[in-house]
């Protein structure tokens, strides 16, 4: 961050107080509206003759109010950090991505619900975007080499994207698991398949998140923290699609790791992605 100009820290520190406090003061109501709707479509769903989805009440009633508790809380650390962005503190870009990342990512998660029987505009949408705004905006504003800020900016936005889908998997797995014919007992194989599909895009989920900052500082752990899990739900997303025949969304998950596996491991982006070898630390 030094080396950016000192214009374009200043820039970046007002878009991380702008920002922070929309996500601290503005995104909660917002999170509230889009559950609301969620809560009354879904309830309407349910009476139309789809019981198997009445657990998707709790599970979205607490995840959604989840979600905006750690975007609270990641905006006021946007605002705290904001003067050391200025300063240029080292520090300040793998920490605001991080935190730019999360209303990015709870904000797609959210909006999935409109694409089955919410109507209207969704909401979460403008939130992501947001969060996006951030973390675009500080991969491209720092001055960097340009082949190293496009690819950080394809390698980081499709692990963001493989993070929404792959917690959306759980979740998906967890509200069918809870509603599954013969609960407590599994009816055949696909069930059990099916959680443990869905409990592993968590356990990916989670080290792709934790790559992040990672990443944004060249660290090898950081790519190896986003190749594991990319190539772990590739090992699960692709036997469990053939059993689960009846969404794709474990091929558009396979799709994704895919992209991620792209922008990682491609010679020329994974050389850009990394510090030089030869610079002390940089193997760390």
């Amino acid at each position: 961050m030094k080396s950016t100009s000192q214009n374009k820290r200043t820039i970046m520190a007002v878009i991380a107080v702008i920002i922070g406090l929309i996500m601290a003061y503005v995104i909660p109501s917002m999170v509230q509206f889009s559950l609301k709707r969620v809560l009354i479509y879904l309830s309407a769903h349910i009476e139309e003759g789809f019981p198997a989805f009445s657990s998707g009440l709790k599970l979205f009633d607490f995840f959604f109010s989840v979600w905006r508790a750690f975007i609270f809380s990641a905006g006021a650390a946007l605002i705290v950090i904001a003067w050391e962005v200025k300063k240029g503190s080292e520090w300040t870009y793998p920490l605001a991505l991080t935190l730019f990342a999360i209303p990015s990512i709870g904000g797609f998660f959210m909006f999935l619900p409109y694409v089955s029987w919410v109507p209207g505009f969704p909401l979460p949408m403008i939130i992501s975007f947001i969060g996006l705004a951030g973390y675009w905006a500080f991969i491209l504003l720092r001055d960097a080499d340009k082949m190293e800020k496009w690819s950080q900016f394809f390698a980081l936005t499709f692990i963001g994207m493989m993070i929404t889908h792959a917690f959306t998997i759980g979740v998906g797995a967890q509200r069918t698991m809870a509603t599954r014919p013969g609960w407590p007992m599994y009816p055949d194989y696909t069930w059990w398949v099916f959680r443990w599909a869905g409990e592993v895009n968590w356990v990916a989920a989670l080290l792709l998140f934790i790559s992040i900052p990672l990443l944004a500082m060249k660290k090898k752990a950081g790519w190896w923290l986003a190749v594991i899990p990319a190539i772990t739900i590739l090992m699960i997303n692709v036997p469990t699609q053939f059993i689960r025949t009846k969404t794709l969304d474990y091929l558009y998950g396979s799709l994704l790791a895919l992209g991620v596996l792209f922008f990682t491991m491609i010679p020329y982006f994974k050389r850009h992605l990394l510090a030089d070898e030869s610079e002390p630390g940089a193997s760390a």
